[in-house]
């Protein structure tokens, strides 16, 4: 039994800056306002006729711990008849939780569901807690830098000597540009949740808007920074998303469910596939997930409209991009910008991708098909094909 899945909507809080705009905000409350915005927006859904309630963190302990899932339906109010549970692929957590309640919906256990994810990297720094088996690199199972992310983009630098330097920044300045259109155009607010922010010294807020973007962002300002992770190296953190902190949720149906509901539709799944690669190299892990994507779905590449991938780093765009022979600035390519921009709260961009991409279907109803691909640590990549809804052939 198949069923067609469908993305009703997609919503995520303002992301900010690590231990900054949310230094004073616990992890799972940001999770939680993210699935109450969901549903304030969709007043027709019944809480208690939710399925399940899938939330991905990469780090899952303390205000990210207590099966964040089932933790945050009760925290948001959901009945407690309403299961959940959580989530790990590092990166690709909440794009993992979308997969995997979109199965269980293809298969007629779920009829209604929301998946979602949460990143506190103020409150949870990347590899905190973690240890790595010495097996790793006794073994030469990995390469040292295969567990330092900035690492293995300048390894796929290395790979690909035509991804300069001068490439990244200049992909970087677009993703600033780009939100900043998206911004003046009112084009990202629509989607973000107004959520409570603590300061010490200002006290409480309301945050409504993104904090890491750099509308002033130059070119030679880009070229002066810093190369943390290698000597005259070329990964920066102009050319890199930032630390930060953000939640995302969706609300995901059969189509059947969403029609007799009534419910908008903004995507509908085609296939999916995550796919890995050398842990070295992990950058590169969207483009075998895409070739085994678009393989499953019977397409090609130019059957692909939109693109939305996530910019972990520039350089890991701009492989995807030349594998495709995509131009570097193709305006089907995060149309809104980007996490170069707006940030990337590790478990919680998949959403974000798919969020955007349904705005822009909206937007482009002479476009059938487009993807939401993203990298993962220790090598891995996933792809998402979806069918717009909004399609009109000969648009």
């Amino acid at each position: 039994m198949s069923r067609s899945v469908v993305v009703v909507d997609a919503v995520r809080t303002p992301f900010g800056k690590a231990g900054s705009l949310y230094a004073g905000t616990r992890a799972d409350d940001l999770m939680v306002r993210a699935v109450r915005g969901l549903l304030e927006r969709n007043p027709q859904i019944n809480p208690a006729d939710i399925d399940d309630v899938s939330i991905a963190a990469a780090t899952q302990t303390g205000d990210q711990g207590m099966n964040l899932g089932r933790s945050v339906a009760l925290l948001a109010g959901i009945p407690n008849t309403v299961p959940g549970y959580s989530i790990d692929r590092w990166c690709a957590g909440a794009l993992t939780a979308v997969t995997t309640i979109a199965g269980s919906i293809a298969m007629g256990a779920y009829d209604l569901a929301i998946a979602g994810g949460v990143e506190h990297m103020g409150n949870h720094p990347i590899g905190e807690g973690l240890d790595p088996n010495p097996r790793y690199l006794a073994e030469r199972i990995v390469e040292q830098d295969a567990l330092a992310m900035g690492a293995t983009a300048e390894r796929l630098h290395d790979r690909f000597p035509t991804l300069t330097k001068e490439r990244a920044d200049r992909y970087a300045f677009n993703s600033q540009m780009k939100t900043a259109k998206a911004y003046a155009e009112g084009k990202i607010q629509r989607d973000l949740i107004p959520t409570a922010a603590r300061s010490a010294e200002l006290g409480w807020g309301i945050a409504t808007v993104d904090e890491p973007p750099r509308p002033a962002t130059t070119l030679e300002g880009l070229a002066g920074l810093k190369t943390p992770f290698r000597p005259a190296g070329r990964v920066t953190a102009g050319n890199s998303s930032g630390l930060n902190d953000g939640a995302t949720a969706a609300l995901l149906a059969s189509q059947e469910r969403a029609q007799q509901l009534d419910l908008p539709i903004k995507a509908r799944l085609v296939t999916f596939a995550f796919a890995g690669v050398e842990p070295e190299i992990m950058g590169y892990g969207p483009v075998p997930a895409t070739i085994k994507a678009l393989s499953k779905a019977a397409l090609k590449i130019s059957d692909i409209g939109l693109f939305e991938i996530n910019e972990a780093f520039a350089v890991q765009v701009l492989a995807f991009l030349e594998h495709f022979s995509i131009a570097d600035d193709a305006a089907n390519v995060n149309p809104f910008g980007g996490a170069i921009a707006v940030g990337h709260p590790l478990a919680s961009s998949g959403v974000r991708l798919i969020l955007n991409l349904g705005r822009s279907f909206e937007e482009h109803p002479e476009v059938r098909y487009g993807i939401t691909t993203m990298c993962i640590g220790l090598g891995m990549g996933g792809t998402a094909i979806w069918e717009n809804p909004h399609y009109k052939a000969g648009k």
